[in-house]
């Protein structure tokens, strides 16, 4: 009678009810498509797995750029025992079991333990810590896969002790070789079901994929199931693909990190004046669903920080966007929110505002709070006008052109420059005008002296 033993088979072969995207991952290194800067021949991470010298790391990267199929093959290459876990799903107590499973088995054949947590970034601080010990001595080779920046989700002492592997999405030519695979293969995708997938169809898959091996697979299987049997073949059309996809995959999660890179190249593409990638950029975070009134709070800042007084009708612009966004929501409200970025990255550009506060910060923080000077101050009652409130103030509409020379500033910064108009735009014409007050306050400085 055979032994029993404590621990199920490590892995187990593509079963045919399994999703094609299961039946057909990589069985080798070789098999992998993309990734080829970390797996390409002689390449670190490939020569590490073939040598057997895996240590713990962190897969970062897209969603179906290969982070589970990879962790796979690293324990099928090492002949690991490996231990799938979901941090969505999974708990510390779930840990603590797998993690004594893998002591006993390195105890008892030695085989190494490869846990595999998927979506790490999903564990809290007190999940994260319960692996660490065990990640330090050995007992587990952790490979944690996630698709947000570990260097914001992943504990600084868990990262300390691993190494961070940055997978790229897959381009359109590595998806497309995956879908031609799957539909001639016969083992394991469609080969033996008679599938005809036309070049339109098949471009139609790589471009909803987006990247994402994953979806093009999924949406493979969904279209060929579609297609009605004709002359005893399957033919797989752009229409059939796009009715089992629905819609294109878009890369965004509005708490994420691709949250803040997108709103960041669409601030930097208005700073530069490219109405065109402003709009895209635009468009990338409307369609994925975000917020429109995040994205009209973040055109009312870039407002006052990029353009300021060089056009203040900016300012104006962004506002009305963001009521047209609140009056009347989505989809309505794109064509408001198009129309400011549009103008915001036509307006000529200043930052002459924000240096501005940014230095008055400075003061407030490094400097003494100063009273205020004692002719700047009002004077309401008997007391405050006999201890000097108001005394010397000189009211500006009492003077030529209302211009008057007066120390408006505290004492020990009474010279302060904070700001300093470009010459572009309006604020051109404010530094005329600054430039004519002070010509005045020097006129009536010298008649009154």
């Amino acid at each position: 009678m055979a032994q029993e033993t404590l621990f199920p088979a490590p892995q187990q072969p593509a079963q045919k009810d399994q999703p094609l995207a299961a039946r057909m991952r990589p069985r080798s290194l070789d098999e992998f498509v993309g990734q080829e800067h970390l797996v390409g021949p002689e390449h670190e991470l490939r020569r590490a797995i073939e040598e057997d010298r895996v240590g713990s790391m962190i897969l970062w990267g897209p969603p179906g750029s290969g982070k589970t199929t990879l962790a796979r093959l690293i324990a099928r290459v090492t002949s690991s025992h490996f231990v799938p876990l979901s941090a969505v799903s999974a708990g510390v107590a779930d840990l603590r079991r797998n993690i004594e499973e893998a002591r006993l088995r390195r105890a008892q054949s030695g085989q190494r333990t490869i846990l595999f947590i998927d979506e790490i970034h999903r564990f809290n601080k007190g999940q994260q810590d319960a692996v660490l010990p065990y990640v330090e001595d050995g007992v587990i080779t952790l490979i944690g896969a996630t698709t947000e920046n570990p260097s914001f989700e992943v504990n600084a002492a868990l990262l300390s002790r691993t190494r961070v592997f940055v997978l790229a999405a897959l381009d359109d030519v590595q998806v497309g070789a995956i879908v031609d695979r799957a539909v001639s293969d016969a083992e394991r995708g469609l080969g033996n079901r008679n599938v005809d997938l036309e070049a339109d169809a098949r471009a139609a898959l790589i471009r909803v994929a987006n990247g994402d091996a994953r979806i093009a697979l999924n949406g493979l299987e969904a279209a060929a199931a579609l297609a009605r049997p004709r002359q005893g073949r399957r033919v797989v059309t752009a229409a059939l693909v796009e009715e089992a996809v629905q819609r294109k995959n878009l890369l965004y999660d509005r708490a994420g990190e691709e949250h803040y890179n997108i709103i960041s190249a669409l601030h930097k593409s208005l700073r530069d004046s490219d109405p065109d990638a402003s709009l895209y950029w635009l468009g990338r975070m409307l369609e994925a669903g975000e917020d429109p009134l995040y994205v009209a709070r973040r055109l009312i800042r870039f407002a006052s920080e990029d353009i300021g007084l060089a056009d203040p009708q900016a300012l104006t612009q962004a506002v009305a966007a963001q009521q047209a966004a609140h009056f009347i929501g989505m989809p309505e409200a794109n064509l408001a929110l198009a129309q400011a970025v549009v103008y915001l990255a036509t307006a000529p550009k200043s930052n002459a505002l924000y240096a501005a506060y940014a230095t008055v910060q400075e003061d407030v923080e490094r400097t003494r709070a100063d009273p205020v000077p004692l002719h700047l101050r009002n004077a309401p009652t008997p007391l405050m006008r006999k201890i000097g409130y108001g005394k010397g103030y000189r009211y500006a509409h009492d003077y030529d052109e209302a211009q008057v020379d007066q120390q408006h500033l505290p004492d020990a910064i009474k010279d302060r420059t904070y700001y300093h108009p470009s010459d572009r735009g309006y604020e051109k014409t404010v530094q005329e005008r600054l430039d004519a007050f002070e010509a005045a306050r020097r006129k009536t400085k010298k008649s009154s002296g």
